[in-house]
């Protein structure tokens, strides 16, 4: 079966708009309020938030096995020449397990060493399942941070790293 990871761009954010569709609900439907979800789901993945993105330098990559995408994630490089932050890593449900998420997240890995950098960091929810993955990728804990989004709705999420040595170029 083929299966690769490939970056895509404006054309193809339906994807990701899609992928967070299905996955959300089953990822936060136990933490959020159903009101919260879909708040969030129309902040961050309607189309043109995921243009707005694209337009801050996320640099999107989907998952595809026999050209349908199972899954995707977001990263952007810093200011600070020495970071990359995951903004998103979501797998479809019915996909999960497979290892798709450990195979975007080496991507990750990947794309901060061509690019001569050592930390790859991210913000997930404390009470999200997805936890167990990043320590599992051995991430550490930084610290807690609690994030206003609006409407009344806080991220309560967790900052996580890992430093990696890359090659002096």
């Amino acid at each position: 079966m083929r299966e690769n990871i490939q970056q895509i761009g404006e054309n193809e954010l339906q994807l990701v708009h899609d992928i967070a569709i299905q996955t959300w609900p089953v990822a936060y439907g136990d933490i959020l309020k159903k009101e919260q979800l879909e708040y969030m789901l129309n902040r961050f993945y309607s189309l043109s938030s995921l243009r707005r993105s694209i337009d801050d330098g996320h640099l999107y990559y989907a998952y595809f096995e026999a050209d349908v995408a199972l899954g995707f994630m977001a990263i952007q490089c810093t200011e600070d020449q020495y970071s990359m932050k995951i903004h998103k890593l979501y797998v479809l449900p019915n996909q999960q397990g497979k290892g798709i998420g450990e195979k975007l997240f080496q991507k990750a890995v990947s794309e901060l060493e061509s690019r001569n950098r050592k930390r790859l960091f991210l913000n997930v929810n404390r009470f999200n399942a997805a936890l167990q993955f990043y320590l599992k990728m051995e991430m550490k804990i930084l610290k807690e941070e609690n994030i206003d989004i609006g409407q009344g709705y806080w991220m309560e999420d967790y900052v996580m790293e890992k430093v990696y040595d890359t090659p002096k170029m």
